[in-house]
């Protein structure tokens, strides 16, 4: 193995791909301006249907309540929501979403507010469905305030205080520091963002550089060059590398930036970093620790490694990118279910987890992210996958001697 040989082939394959529209779409543009664009746009539009939800006034059907004038009369006056007059197929109306939801008022329940007896009140609605839901929390605050306001004057006939019913408080203090509220929070999320964007960067060179040289009939002119075949197989490597974790790294800025300037153009995140540093009981510090952020970077490294070669190995069988990417796309699934897996509740790292590959990456950095530092499993995690990556090159290079395989037609 000549390390000059490798930086050869690895400069060659660089300045080549540099020269490809495709490589510099996948690797740079992409991450720096398609992805940001579409996580701002999506925003804004998310933020305005919902906005535009919220401030809709909810269509609500009264159903009953012809003994109870005072109940329906705060009905039809309140602001909240437009109330309808009875109909046979409310249940219908609500499912075709002409109407939001209709609220059953019981016999007598005037007469049962005055004496303490009355009846249930039913809330008929379309689960699931945005503006019936907000539909159901205006009404539910409707009867909850005149349930208050029903125990208060029970309470003032009888000279009663209205501190009674609530004769105490119950506050929540939050103990936990920013660095884990937030990293509790997202810890889940960033793990999994950071490897599929590990995984996609990697996809494209790993494909053009052994299939599609294969398509291109240049990967013979190369292996006839007088380098060794692993000093190939490693600048190819290297190329690829580079491009998982440029896609990444710039994916992640770019993110950053963009979420930043939307953030403060909203004065959504100014918003919520109070939020956050008022319930922890300190000051504006933030959400994520850095030291936290770095060492997720750095365990992502041997998963970078591991994605590469991976790739390589599996692409090198195509005869053709088209074949190429119809071996690789299904694997996608296959590195999110166990990143998915990490995501659920109840799932903790523990020593046979920290042998999985993949899903141990997930859990851990949710830990690391929220302060805690296993510094056992950070051990275990890395070197494991450490392995796991070098035996996955190991195999690259031997395919990478096998003819069958190079000239397989």
């Amino acid at each position: 193995m000549s390390w000059r040989s490798i930086v050869t082939v690895y400069g060659k394959e660089l300045r080549d791909s540099l020269r490809d529209r495709r490589t510099l779409l996948s690797m740079i543009i992409i991450p720096v301006v398609v992805m940001p664009t579409l996580v701002f746009s999506l925003g804004r539009i998310g933020s305005r249907a919902y906005a535009r939800a919220r401030e809709e006034v909810p269509v609500v059907m009264l159903l009953g309540g012809v003994d109870s004038p005072m109940t329906t009369a705060a009905l039809q006056q309140s602001s909240r929501f437009r109330v309808v007059p009875e109909s046979a197929d409310y249940r219908q109306l609500i499912s075709d979403k002409k109407i939001r939801a209709a609220v059953r008022i019981p016999a007598g329940f005037d007469a049962g507010l005055r004496g303490g007896t009355a009846g249930p009140v039913v809330i008929l609605h379309y689960q699931g469905e945005l503006k019936s839901g907000f539909a159901v929390g205006e009404i539910d605050a409707f009867f909850r305030e005149l349930r208050e306001k029903t125990v208060t004057a029970a309470l003032a006939a009888h000279g009663l205080p209205a501190s009674l019913v609530a004769p105490f408080a119950v506050r929540r203090e939050n103990v936990a520091p920013p660095e884990k509220v937030g990293g509790n929070a997202i810890g889940g999320f960033v793990p999994y963002l950071i490897i599929m964007l590990c995984f996609s960067g990697a996809v494209y060179p790993a494909i053009d550089l052994t299939a599609g040289e294969k398509e291109r009939g240049t990967l013979e002119t190369l292996l006839c060059s007088p380098v060794a075949r692993v000093d190939i197989v490693l600048g190819k490597f290297f190329m690829v590398l580079t491009s998982s974790l440029c896609a990444m790294g710039l994916s992640l800025v770019s993110m950053a930036l963009t979420l930043t300037v939307a953030g403060v153009a909203t004065g959504s995140v100014g918003r919520g970093v109070q939020a956050v540093a008022a319930q922890a009981g300190g000051g504006a510090l933030p959400l994520i620790s850095p030291l936290g952020v770095a060492g997720v970077l750095a365990m992502v490294l041997p998963v970078a490694v591991l994605f590469s070669a991976l790739l390589m190995m599996i692409a090198l069988f195509a005869k053709s990118t088209k074949e190429a990417q119809t071996y690789l796309m299904p694997l996608a699934f296959v590195v999110l279910l166990p990143v998915a897996i990490g995501l659920l509740p109840g799932v903790e790292l523990n020593t046979r987890l920290a042998l999985v590959p993949i899903l141990n990456l997930s859990l851990v950095c949710k830990e690391i992210l929220s302060g805690v530092w296993h510094w056992n499993y950070i051990a275990l995690i890395f070197g494991s996958t450490c392995a796991y990556a070098g035996i996955a090159l190991a195999l690259t290079v031997r395919m990478f001697n096998r003819e069958e395989v190079l000239f397989r037609t």
